[in-house]
């Protein structure tokens, strides 16, 4: 675990003082976890992290997995998305540039994608508008190429 920890080190540091906060202990099973999250790139949902961390220690239970999903969504290390296909999937957050999402509603299938010039308008929305953005999340929902031509 020491190699991920130097690969990783501000966000440990992060989620370790979030922890010392609430007056929770970084624990083992915390670790793995956590390690397990930030090796994964791609999105993952509480059972896949808990199946690849069943992998590691068989002991670690799935509310053990969905819990420390919570803590790390809270410190700023994890950002929630709801695809609308039932199952919430856990991204990087921290020192991961913003972006959004196209979903297909038949396949699931989703796409990443940052515009600036959405950014901006929104922005500039709220400022017309006296509000403060503090964090958004923009998710279109459609039919991905694939789903469109199979619907001919």
């Amino acid at each position: 675990m020491k190699a991920e920890k130097s690969l990783h080190g501000h966000e440990y540091e992060v989620f370790n003082k979030y922890l010392k906060e609430k007056d929770l202990k970084l624990t083992a099973q915390r670790e793995l976890i956590l390690g397990i999250f930030l090796k994964h790139h791609e999105h993952i949902s509480a059972e896949e992290l808990y199946q690849k961390a069943r992998e590691k220690q068989d002991h670690v239970g799935f509310a053990t997995v969905y819990r420390t999903l919570k803590h790390l969504t809270q410190c700023g290390l994890a950002r929630e998305l709801d695809f609308g296909d039932g199952r919430i999937q856990y991204e990087h957050d921290l020192g991961h540039q913003h972006h959004d999402h196209m979903i297909c509603t038949k396949c699931g299938t989703y796409i990443e994608f940052l515009n600036t010039q959405i950014e901006e308008l929104q922005e500039q929305i709220s400022r017309n508008h006296g509000f403060k953005i503090t964090s958004h999340r923009m998710q279109l929902y459609g039919l991905c190429q694939k789903c469109q031509k199979s619907k001919k």
